[in-house]
């Protein structure tokens, strides 16, 4: 390896070190390796290398060749060396304790999409948006009603997204406490407030906890999965339930998997965003009026709330043959690791990317992804947050901290995991 495509060890250690995630340092790793190393190869210790991906042109440049670069050979989600030993033993093979569609690649992956491609399509999200605003209005009346100081997350953020998902997939509303607490375990097991037995975790005690929160999350939708295939109702649960490749039921397995994908992506990448968007309106009081003044402005507040915290901070990808990116030979089986929360601060596309503007037009964000794997439920999410923010924006006189706001502790999923604002109502 020649000198120049090695990245330094301190911040090869930062884009491994959850800690690194929960505030600006690792903004400060992604801007030096845009600047010095947009393209280069990563080798923490107890890691396999990996390309480190971080300028937005190269980002879009793996995610649209999705036969060079594929999800599911390795490890989609950044695992340490020990880890993914763990989970082949685990799964017989696998190197992705879960197959669902972010593990999959082609011929599997646009089949497994197109079950339920059609329940999150505009035609069909536009149907849900009366009851959508319902719920959007029900929870800022709550927020409202409980007093002039909340911690968003916790009040607002966290319900708000999950109620509208498990509506859509059948679930009661008495199970979406468990449901959240099952989301947080998973996707925050590096984090001492997410995690299962309430600390940070590593190693094999990481891999056994998260496999435990799977196994809970699999029971719980096992149970759904056999009332649906008995008795379908015309949800998403039944769709998925009853769901078909090939003229043949899909496993057992893949169909966990696409009820894990949908009731936890479905919900805590648009908390988090949610979140971010409040965050930082607290802190700016003329953002907040400019879109006050022009609730017009909500579709460019909400990409803006996407950009600014990119929930889905890390995807993996590998090479399927050699090949060459921005001037570096890539390798066939090569590890790379999509930055996104780089590419969303990227200096070549976004003017002063560093800023918070809630009417920011154009937005070419990649917090959703691109190409085949393009976030399946980006309309829901958006529709989602407009309508919570045109039915919240209009009912605030002033907005403003109320505390120190906390980020999650996690290199793969993170956002705000408490925001304590104070308000006034309008």
């Amino acid at each position: 390896m020649s000198v120049d495509v090695a990245i330094p060890a301190p911040i090869a250690a930062d884009l491994v070190d959850p800690k690194a995630y929960a505030n600006d340092r690792i903004h400060n790793a992604l801007r030096w390796l845009r600047a010095n190393n947009p393209l280069g190869v990563a080798s923490p210790e107890g890691f396999d290398p990996f390309w480190v991906v971080t300028r937005h042109a190269d980002i879009l440049e793996v995610s649209r060749q999705n036969d060079l670069f594929h999800n599911g050979d390795r490890a989609t989600t950044l695992t340490n060396r020990d880890g993914i030993h763990r989970i082949v033993e685990m799964t017989g093979g696998s190197p992705n304790l879960t197959r669902a569609l972010v593990q999959m690649d082609a011929p599997d992956h646009p089949k497994y999409r197109a079950l339920t491609q059609a329940w999150f399509m505009p035609p069909n999200v536009k149907k849900l948006e009366g009851r959508i605003r319902q719920i959007a209005r029900a929870t800022v009346d709550k927020m409202i009603a409980a007093g002039g100081a909340c911690d968003f997350v916790a009040g607002v953020a966290l319900h708000y997204p999950l109620h509208v998902i498990m509506e859509i997939l059948g679930v009661p509303e008495s199970d979406e406490p468990k449901l959240l607490k099952l989301t947080q375990e998973v996707f925050g097991p590096s984090d001492p407030d997410a995690a299962r037995d309430g600390r940070a975790l590593s190693g094999a005690t990481r891999e056994a906890m998260v496999q435990e929160t799977l196994s809970e999350f699999y029971d719980y939708f096992r149970g759904v999965m056999a009332k649906r295939r008995a008795q379908p109702t015309g949800d998403l649960a039944s769709v998925i339930a009853n769901g078909q490749i090939d003229g043949e039921p899909i496993s057992e397995r893949e169909a966990l998997s696409y009820f894990l994908i949908v009731a936890t992506a479905g919900h805590d990448t648009t908390s988090s965003s949610v979140a971010g968007a409040i965050w930082a309106l607290a802190e700016r009081p003329d953002q907040l009026k400019i879109v006050q003044a022009n609730l017009s402005l909500a579709p460019c507040l909400v990409d803006e709330a996407i950009r600014w915290t990119t929930p889905v901070k890390t995807f993996m990808r590998s090479a399927t043959r050699d090949t060459e990116l921005a001037g570096r030979r890539i390798k066939a089986g090569d590890w790379l690791m999509l930055c996104y929360a780089s590419g969303n601060r990227d200096e070549a596309v976004f003017e002063a990317p560093y800023e918070f503007r809630a009417d920011r037009n154009p937005n070419r964000h990649l917090a959703f992804g691109y190409g085949a794997h393009l976030c399946l439920g980006q309309h829901l999410a958006k529709l989602e947050m407009r309508l919570l923010f045109e039915e919240l924006l209009p009912r605030l006189g002033a907005l403003g901290l109320n505390g120190q706001p906390k980020l999650t502790q996690s290199f793969f999923v993170n956002g705000p995991k408490t925001l304590p604002i104070q308000f006034e109502a309008a």
